[in-house]
């Protein structure tokens, strides 16, 4: 039986391209600005398309931690200080406006109300996340959250899905791992835990198929899959 979900954040909870697809042109321009020479380099080595303001499937920056994004923007603007870039993708990333993949407030209370217990895992920062989850209402439906730098490590690593464990007292096979990447399939998998794959981010559904359960277009048919798979204690 499914006791517990724990989700990732980015690209499942919120739309990635609808969420940060305009939010990193503005991003990108205001690094280079010093340099606009340097804007199309620097898009292409982050896998975003300038002339669609979207990322491209293989990004890396889709499933990376925020200092793995800072240092990609590194590798093409070299003399940026780290830690002054962290904390400026950080704070405006805290700001950014969330494109919800379905509504989040209702959604959650329906797997409440189906006794489940939530968890978030992010590549993301923690502060961040918690504001993005703050602001849609919802933070206080879940009983974990884990940033990259809340010291269980980031996905693909299994570390954050090991702590999400502890702290609800379940056994990694009564949960679910979902994402929309394989870094979070893998940790799913890693952990010894069932993975669902959502298609609300950049990665295709043949990208994601060899490391899930089942892949869905949101997270939105979790319930309604759950329950043809009796998989749920009601």
């Amino acid at each position: 039986m499914i006791k517990g979900i724990i989700f990732d954040k980015d690209g499942t909870l919120f739309d990635f391209n609808a969420t940060w697809g305009e939010w990193t042109r503005g991003m990108l321009e205001a690094e280079t600005a010093a340099e606009p020479q340097l804007l199309a380099p620097l898009a292409e080595a982050m896998g975003y398309d300038t002339t669609t303001n979207q990322f491209r499937p293989d990004s890396v920056v889709i499933a990376a931690t925020a200092e793995e994004t800072a240092e990609c923007i590194r590798s093409v603007l070299p003399d940026l200080e780290i830690d002054a870039l962290l904390g400026r993708m950080n704070a405006a990333a805290s700001r950014v406006t969330q494109i919800e993949a379905v509504p989040l407030q209702s959604y959650f209370q329906e797997l409440r109300d189906l006794n489940l217990r939530l968890g978030i895992a992010t590549n993301d920062a923690e502060e961040p996340a918690r504001a993005h989850l703050t602001r849609a209402g919802v933070l206080d439906q879940f009983d974990f959250i884990a940033g990259y730098d809340s010291g269980h490590g980031g996905k693909p690593a299994p570390g954050q899905l090991h702590a999400f464990c502890a702290q609800t007292d379940l056994r990694p096979n009564e949960c679910l791992m979902v994402g929309d990447s394989t870094h979070d399939l893998h940790a799913g998998q890693a952990a010894g835990m069932r993975t669902i794959g959502v298609l609300t981010g950049p990665a295709p559904r043949q990208e994601l198929s060899p490391f899930a359960d089942v892949v869905l277009a949101d997270i939105g048919g979790i319930p309604r899959w759950l329950k043809s798979e009796n998989l749920l204690a009601l």
